[in-house]
C-alpha cells in the first residue's frame, strides 16, 4: 500500500533504523518485495519512495536532482541517519547522495549500481520498437531469463514506446555518464556493503571490484548464478548477506 503525502508517494513498513530503498530506471517498487518483507521483521523500518524519474521537469531529470529529492524526503520524514539501499540507477543516486550529504548516512548498500561503468546505461535501456528485442534485453538483466516475466517485459516495452518517458530515460542515462563517481569514491567513508550477482551482464563483476577498491570503507559479497537485480532474483541470499553485514557494522 503506497502512502501519499504532499509530493511524496512511498511504501513504509516496520519500526527501527530506516532502510530507504532506491529503485532503478526500469525497476518498480515491487522488485524489492523480498527486502520489504524481511527487514521489518528484524528491527528495521523499510521505506521505498517512488522516485520522480518521469515526473520531474526535464532540467531536474538527473542524478543530482534525484539525490536532492532523497535528501528532502529524509528531512521530510524527520529521519536522523538512514541506510540507503540502491540497485542500478538507484545505487548511483544513493552514491551521489552519500557524497553530497554524508551527515544523513549511517550506511550504504549497493547492488548492480551504475556510477562507474558507462555502458550500463546505454546498453540496458533498449531502443524503441520490436517486442522480441526488448524481451531479450529484459532477460539479460537476470541470470535466469524466466525471472523476466511477461509483466516486466510489457512494462519496459511500454516505457520505451512512450515518447516522453523515452526522452527522460535517455536524459537520465546521459546524466549517469556525466556523474561518474570514480574521483569521489576514495573520499567517501560511509560504511558500504556491495552485493553483486556473479553473472551480472549489465554491470559486470569487475565493476563491483572497482567499487570495492575505490571505496575506503566497503565490503564486497558475491551471489552465484545471479544477474543484475540480486535483491529480486536471489532475495533470500541477498537479505542474509545484507542482514549479516548490518549486524557486523552495528547498524
Amino acid at each position: 500500500m503506497l502512502k501519499k503525502e504532499g509530493k511524496y508517494r512511498y511504501f513504509e513498513a516496520g519500526e527501527g533504523t530506516p532502510i530507504i530503498i532506491l529503485h532503478g530506471l526500469m525497476g518498480g517498487l515491487s522488485n524489492f518485495d523480498g527486502v520489504a518483507d524481511f527487514f521489518p521483521k528484524h528491527g528495521y523500518k523499510v521505506v521505498i519512495p517512488e522516485l520522480p524519474l518521469y515526473t520531474n521537469n526535464i532540467l531536474k531529470t538527473n542524478v543530482k536532482a534525484f539525490s536532492k529529492f532523497v535528501k528532502d524526503f529524509i528531512t521530510y520524514k524527520e529521519f536522523d541517519k538512514v541506510i540507503l539501499l540502491g540497485n542500478s540507477l538507484g545505487g548511483h543516486i544513493a552514491l551521489y547522495h552519500t557524497k553530497m550529504y554524508p551527515e544523513k548516512m549511517a550506511g550504504l548498500v549497493i547492488t548492480g549500481s551504475s556510477g562507474l561503468y558507462e555502458s550500463a546505461m546505454g546498453e540496458s535501456y533498449p531502443k524503441r520498437g520490436d517486442y522480441e528485442y526488448i524481451r531479450k534485453k529484459a532477460e539479460d538483466v537476470f541470470y535466469d531469463p524466466k525471472v523476466a516475466t511477461q509483466e516486466i517485459v510489457d512494462d519496459v516495452y511500454a516505457t520505451v514506446n512512450d515518447r516522453i518517458k523515452l526522452i527522460k530515460t535517455l536524459t537520465i542515462a546521459k546524466s549517469a555518464i556525466r556523474h561518474n563517481m570514480a574521483k569521489d569514491l576514495p573520499k567517501m567513508t560511509t560504511p558500504t556493503c556491495i552485493i553483486w550477482g556473479r553473472n551480472d551482464k549489465v554491470t559486470p563483476p569487475d565493476v563491483a571490484e572497482e567499487f570495492n577498491r575505490l571505496l575506503p570503507n566497503s565490503d564486497l559479497y558475491w551471489i552465484d548464478k545471479c544477474g543484475h537485480a540480486a535483491m529480486m532474483e536471489c532475495p533470500n541470499e541477498f537479505n542474509q548477506l545484507m542482514f549479516e553485514w548490518l549486524k557486523k557494522s552495528n547498524l
